[in-house]
């Protein structure tokens, strides 16, 4: 008997919409198991606000993570020099730096989440560009830390930041392929 594979699902993205997904959005940000993404005290205008300012940003983007055409998670990317990191390490030409949150949800889906952080690493190296992708995750969140290894980042060191004690990760396009592999 063959055992049952589970198949990988297939996202589309789209960019964050501040007026449009500020209510969507306000609700999985502000959620308890959202904690690192630190803004659980947000109202639903303070979202639209940060949006609506990483929407103007050249440096920054937010993304939706679409499966048949419904928002499932949130992806923002950044030019490491320029944003979040600029100061903290020396970035080289090929970094993007990124953010990642699947909403918290009643049925849990067994490997959701890796499907998830492997469909933005996959979309990220499609460019030719980037060489690294970059995260800086708080040291805590030991669950993603996990999952970031899973795909292929590799910690350098803690770093500080100001909301945070971060642990600097990066991750090329070989560790990816290597991992996702495996």
């Amino acid at each position: 008997m063959t055992p049952a594979v589970t198949p990988t699902p297939t996202f589309t993205f789209r960019p964050v919409d501040p007026p449009r997904d500020a209510a969507l959005l306000h609700g999985w940000v502000t959620h308890p198991k959202a904690a690192f993404w630190m803004m659980r005290d947000a109202a639903r205008e303070d979202v639209e606000r940060a949006y609506r300012e990483i929407a103007a940003d050249e440096h920054h983007h937010a993304l939706l993570g679409l499966r048949d055409g419904k928002p499932v998670f949130l992806v923002e990317t950044y030019d490491p020099a320029h944003r979040e990191l600029a100061g903290l390490y020396e970035a080289r030409p090929g970094d993007v730096g990124m953010h990642f949150l699947v909403p918290a949800t009643d049925r849990p889906v067994h490997g959701f989440t890796r499907a998830v952080i492997t469909a933005v690493l996959v979309r990220l190296f499609a460019d030719p560009a980037v060489r690294r992708v970059v995260v800086e995750p708080d040291v805590r969140n030991t669950a993603v830390h996990a999952l970031n290894e899973a795909v292929g980042f590799v910690p350098e060191r803690e770093i500080e930041k100001p909301e945070k004690k971060a642990l600097l990760s990066f991750c090329t396009r070989e560790r990816f392929e290597e991992a996702v592999a495996r």
